[in-house]
């Protein structure tokens, strides 16, 4: 258990059990995956979310994969570990810590027996969830001096322990502001289509025990403009070389309207969520989803049958917007470009 919240991913007896959020808060429900193939689609289901979360997840998954590999070649092994790796690509588009940890997991079986590769990957998925607890928990404490006793905090989708595999990230940072007993209030968009916000995000701040109110998405610029929101502190998916930033769709309105109302702008996001090889944005692959998310709530269609629907998952606010990212080795802000390259180099 963290802070009153499940753990949502955990290697137990050469099993990856995880927390099937597309269930919560309504079933708490634990699943046991033995093969790579159910993890890859727990992740494209989204039963796994969270950049950091999905790349922890997938490097377990990895490790499942090369587990059930049964050849005596080494060529053939690394044929076969291939195929594995490729699946883990082709679950999800935008989310850097996944293709980060596809390419660490691809390293660490170079070299040795078959044998020793395996034990290798195993070996390497449990330090990238071991990183990331780390990283999660260091940026929660740095991002928390930003937050003062007595602030409301707009967030947006959900950044808690479901989604990092760790402390948190923005919804860390409000963990920890408030175990260094500031008082604060918090603000959560419910996160259309897929309520991530409402169904994730104030399930863990109820158990946190940390006040919040559920609003709608379209709801958010008029509590700005009522000068309710303090800050706003989203997390991230992916951020390019000059700060771009992509996250759950809906993140940039809320800069917009953030710097409209002259009311700071956060992100917060471990440096494996740093893209140092896209310049900018626009280069960031943007993932369409199913258009029944959009025309259906929980399996109930919401729209007359037939009609289109657009459903891109993440949308990438311009760094301009952006007050500072928070990170677990420091705070970047202006100029990003120079910042990122430092703290980022390590983890691209």
């Amino acid at each position: 258990m963290q802070s009153g919240i499940p753990t949502a991913i955990e290697w137990l007896d050469g099993k990856l059990r995880i927390l099937d959020q597309s269930k919560l808060p309504w079933e708490q429900i634990f699943v046991n995956l033995d093969n790579y193939h159910d993890v890859a689609l727990a992740i494209k289901e989204m039963k796994v979310r969270g950049a950091p979360a999905v790349g922890v997840a997938a490097a377990y998954g990895i490790a499942l994969g090369a587990s059930g590999i049964e050849t005596a070649s080494k060529d053939e092994f690394l044929v076969q570990l291939n195929r594995v790796l490729q699946t883990f690509a082709a679950s999800r588009p935008t989310a850097v810590n996944l293709f980060q940890a596809i390419k660490r997991m691809e390293k660490a079986a170079r070299g040795g027996s078959i044998a020793e590769m395996k034990r290798s990957l195993i070996n390497e998925a449990k330090r990238i969830h071991q990183e990331e607890l780390t990283a999660t928990k260091k940026l929660s404490q740095l991002g928390a001096e930003f937050i003062r006793d007595g602030f409301t905090v707009l967030t947006h989708c959900n950044t808690g322990p479901l989604a990092t595999a760790g402390y948190g990230t923005a919804l860390g940072i409000i963990k920890a502001a408030k175990e260094q007993g500031k008082k604060l209030s918090v603000f959560v968009t419910e996160t259309r289509p897929l309520l991530q916000g409402a169904r994730l995000t104030t399930w863990e701040l109820k158990r946190e025990g940390i006040p919040v109110t559920l609003i709608t998405d379209s709801m958010a610029g008029y509590f700005m403009q009522q000068r309710k929101i303090d800050c706003v502190i989203v997390g991230a998916d992916r951020i390019a070389a000059n700060g771009d930033v992509a996250n759950k769709i809906g993140t940039y309105t809320l800069a917009v309207l953030a710097k409209e109302n002259k009311i700071p702008f956060y992100i917060a996001a471990p440096t494996s969520t740093i893209d140092l090889s896209l310049s900018s944005g626009d280069k960031i692959p943007i993932e369409e989803r199913s258009p029944e998310e959009v025309t259906h709530i929980q399996g109930v269609p919401i729209a007359p049958e037939g009609v289109r629907a657009a459903n891109p998952a993440f949308d990438v606010t311009p760094h301009s917007y952006i007050t500072a990212i928070i990170t677990e080795k420091g705070i970047i802000k202006e100029p990003y470009k120079k910042g990122l390259k430092e703290m980022g180099s390590g983890s691209s």
